[in-house]
């Protein structure tokens, strides 16, 4: 049964203290059943993260994050070097689960910058200013996301149609997210708007959980097939395309859920803007361009035996890749929690991403 809420659930909530457990929606049951895991084990929020239980790039940064905690706990009996060389080792271990989306990296990494400041403390000590700097990073993107929404939604018109890419909602982050903030910002405003959601092969992130939080939350939303978009698009049903990003280099190429790039061409032979939301941690300046992006190869058995039924001949050769790369000329703008990036090119990045770190 599908009920509708202006409060929807949490993608993940941390239970206790510097001992707890993260729980967290699992989102390969959406939206048939509502099934939330324990993670209790570091390992448990590396499968989460792996099998996408947990996903969308903010959203995994912080499973990350409180992940290293998790796989802490045991090192707050031991010495400050062990303590030390778990954390490592820890880190290490969840930065494997994810190629592709940097605020992974960019969790881990933040928290072992703060790590190495706290060689005073005990252990236990130092495990508490760890998960502070967790909930810290999941209460920065329940803003970020809130900014974004606010910044994007001058860009979309009352009676508007609005494409959107794969989920890139409150499922993919700590907030209301980002192209869907952008979504649910426009219709507090008291815009009227028609959400057409691909359904995001081979995984159906769009049929399954796009879908899903718009009836949540109230918002009009048609289902179409991947390859309806350019139709669709003909038709004048659509008038704005905007997306989320998983990386997005320093010249605004960005990486997201492979069919986006499909999405940005036919957008631009039809003359729609096609806009990408994502926060300033899914920014990763040291790529010059998106060519430098990592590409994760996923199992062939998603796109042969989805959702466990096989829909292709044994032994046919399979090609899985999880994410495509949008070149910047193809976007219009990028929305972030600092504004609008627009034009989107290196030296606007960089001014708007530096106004923002000195605000």
């Amino acid at each position: 049964m599908t009920t509708q809420s202006t409060t929807p659930p949490r993608t993940m909530t941390w239970v206790g203290g510097a001992d707890g457990y993260l729980r967290l929606i699992d989102q390969t049951k959406l939206p048939v059943e509502f099934v939330e895991l324990e993670c209790r084990s570091v390992e448990d929020v590396w499968q989460a993260i792996k099998q996408l239980s947990v996903r969308g790039a903010p959203a995994i940064g912080v499973a990350a994050a409180y992940g290293t905690v998790i796989g802490l706990q045991s090192a707050v009996g031991g010495t400050a070097d062990e303590f030390d060389a778990r954390r490592r080792e820890v880190t290490d271990y969840l930065a494997s689960s994810r190629p592709t989306a940097v605020n992974l990296f960019w969790a881990l990494n933040r928290l072992n910058r703060l790590a190495e400041t706290l060689g005073d403390l005990t252990p236990a000590q130092q495990l508490d200013r760890l998960l502070e700097e967790a909930r810290a990073i999941e209460d920065e993107d329940r803003e970020m996301c809130a900014a974004i929404g606010r910044h994007g939604a001058e860009l979309l018109k009352d009676g508007a149609g609005v494409l959107t890419h794969c989920n890139a909602g409150g499922l993919a982050t700590a907030g209301d997210g980002t192209a869907l903030a952008v979504i649910f910002a426009a219709a507090a405003q008291g815009k009227t708007l028609q959400v057409f959601a691909d359904e995001t092969r081979p995984l159906l992130q769009g049929a399954r959980l796009t879908t899903w939080e718009l009836q949540q939350r109230g918002v009009p939303a048609t289902l179409i097939c991947d390859s309806m978009a350019g139709w669709a698009m003909k038709e004048g049903r659509i008038q704005a395309v905007i997306t989320g990003a998983d990386r997005i280099a320093a010249n605004g190429d960005a990486a997201n859920k492979i069919g986006t790039y499909s999405v940005a061409l036919l957008a631009k032979a039809h003359g729609i803007p096609f806009y990408v939301a994502a926060p300033s941690s899914t920014f990763d300046l040291e790529l010059p361009t998106g060519a430098d992006i990592p590409i994760e190869q996923r199992d062939p058995a998603e796109v042969t035996h989805g959702f466990g039924k096989q829909t292709a001949p044994e032994g046919i050769g399979v090609y899985n890749p999880a994410f495509d790369v949008t070149p910047a000329e193809l976007i219009e703008a990028i929305v972030t929690e600092h504004g609008l990036i627009r034009p989107v090119t290196t030296e606007q990045i960089a001014a708007t991403l530096a106004a923002g770190a000195s605000a």
